[in-house]
């Protein structure tokens, strides 16, 4: 029977792979998406189930008897479910109740958790013995393997059989490496010798999942370590954003190695009335305006709405020039079918725009109006600067920004004591309802502002400002994050410490080094 199409029941035993979930396979992915029911520990793995459809149903039961029902079932495993098996049982119920079934394979912890750490499977000694200390083993005749040896389950004994290993002829300075948490930014990682092992595990405070690396190809790492060597590798990042602005940069810090953690402060919302905006849009459709200024992508998004309400599209700007501030405000302009005109050269605000608006011109410009949809809350720099350009602004509220509902009690709490490492401030409105709902963060946080703006509101509530966006955009606050990170890492290193995430120098913060 085709798996892809079950007419009476099937089940697919997908590999989940190592803990990064980024690492399912492709076809892991494929069944996902057709899952009539999903069997997963939704809190090891339920970042898989954003390859669902909707209206899949997550289940821990049995996957016989929903197969039996003529339904697709996915039975998510850690790892790759054929090493060290852990659905033999599962698969055998299958087999007897005659429930047609596909296994997965996942990319299995052995290689994938080696290659996060950075430490190569074989080197110039072609062997690699992939062990389970759960199952009875014969350490004396692991001790003679000439290459790489890699023991599954085995940390809470991993002493013990460090020991074993040189009781069986294995030289004590044999190099070894622990590691948690693989491909996660929870990996953690200490390379050791079978002879310290005890000494450098005493305070490592080391859980299952883990891995123990035996072998000569432990030497590697410190020339081929890459993902523990992020620049904000482990850190916590607090990004007080709106859900819709806050996607790219989560995914450009996950890329730096961090931890984002999205906590609205501002909730956007239409006007008060709508009657100003109707306007604004039956004056842009019938040429009241000469040019259309957008400074954010809210106002571009308020504007596109408004037009799909009157069925309108892009080829309603014909003949209106546009100006952008910001990348973000540019992109969603584009997005929209719009090419902007006018982008500052130079600073990204209201003052880079003025600074290159060309004046008003009878001889050159029709008519003599500029409408602004923006904010509430904006500032009248742009108007009083193109006003005295000599133009006419048709000041529009297009959205109001509402301060959000407080995060959760564990949210502030780890606001308030240190838990986070750095804070992303995007705008002064930012400063002041973060401060306003969750309280001032803790002095061991890193504060981060993506201009001298909100810099300045930041110092007002007694923030201390380290980092400084180079220009007003997310993705260059977040890049000038990633370099303040690099570089205490590597002054750390130079002083032959062990680097440490800014929350770890809290008092009473866990001493385990990351």
């Amino acid at each position: 029977m085709s798996s892809d199409s079950p007419t009476s029941g099937f089940v697919a035993f997908v590999g989940a792979g190592p803990g990064d979930p980024n690492l399912l396979t492709l076809r892991g992915a494929e069944l996902l998406g057709k899952a009539d029911v999903v069997v997963v520990d939704e809190e090891r793995y339920g970042a898989l189930l954003r390859h669902c459809r909707a209206g899949v149903e997550v289940v821990s039961g049995d996957v016989v008897g929903h197969a039996k029902r003529g339904r697709l079932v996915v039975r998510v495993s850690e790892g790759d479910p054929m090493l060290f098996s852990s659905i033999t049982e599962e698969v055998a119920a299958c087999v007897a109740a005659e429930v047609d079934f596909e296994i997965v394979p996942g990319v299995p912890p052995a290689t994938a958790v080696l290659a996060y750490a950075g430490i190569p499977p074989a080197t110039s000694v072609p062997e690699f013995r992939v062990v389970d200390a759960a199952q009875d083993q014969d350490w004396s005749s692991h001790a003679g393997c000439p290459g790489t040896l890699v023991i599954y389950n085995g940390v809470a004994e991993a002493v013990s059989i460090g020991k074993a290993l040189i009781a069986g002829g294995k030289p004590d300075h044999t190099p070894v490496a622990v590691s948690s948490g693989g491909t996660t930014t929870e990996q953690y990682t200490v390379v050791s010798t079978l002879g310290r092992l005890q000494a450098d595990l005493k305070h490592a405070g080391f859980t299952e999942p883990a891995l123990i690396v035996v072998g000569d190809a432990v030497g590697q790492r410190d020339k081929l370590s890459w993902f523990e060597t992020k620049p904000l590798f482990g850190w916590r990042v607090l990004v007080p954003r709106t859900k819709e602005q806050s996607k790219s940069l989560t995914e450009q810090l996950i890329s730096y190695g961090a931890v984002p953690e999205e906590v609205p402060t501002i909730s956007v919302e239409p006007p008060r009335t709508p009657q100003q905006m109707d306007r604004a849009i039956k004056g842009l459709v019938t040429g009241r305006y000469e040019w259309v200024a957008f400074t954010s992508a809210n106002a571009v998004k308020a504007v596109r709405e408004k037009f799909e309400e009157y069925g309108l599209d892009a080829r309603a700007f014909a003949g209106l020039k546009v100006a952008a501030v910001g990348d973000a405000t540019a992109r969603a302009l584009v997005e929209f079918g719009v090419k902007p005109d006018l982008l500052p050269s130079g600073e990204q605000s209201s003052e880079g725009l003025v600074a290159e608006w060309p004046p008003y011109d009878s001889m050159l410009d029709p008519i003599n109006r500029v409408l602004l949809p923006r904010a509430d809350i904006s500032t009248d720099t742009l108007v009083a600067g193109l006003t005295e350009l000599g133009w006419e602004c048709d000041d529009v509220t297009a959205y109001r920004t509402v301060r959000a509902a407080p995060p959760p009690a564990p949210i502030r709490e780890a606001i308030k004591g240190g838990g986070f490492d750095a804070v992303l401030f995007t705008s002064s409105s930012t400063v002041r309802n973060l401060v306003g709902i969750a309280g001032k963060p803790h002095n061991v946080t890193v504060i981060a502002v993506i201009g001298p703006q909100t810099a300045n509101t930041a110092e007002e509530f007694g923030l201390r400002v380290d980092v400084m966006a180079d220009k007003p955009s997310a993705s260059a606050l977040a890049a000038a994050l990633a370099e303040y990170g690099a570089k205490q890492r590597q002054a750390a290193v130079s002083a032959g410490d062990t680097p440490r995430r800014p929350s770890q120098n809290r008092r009473g913060a866990r001493r385990r080094a990351k």
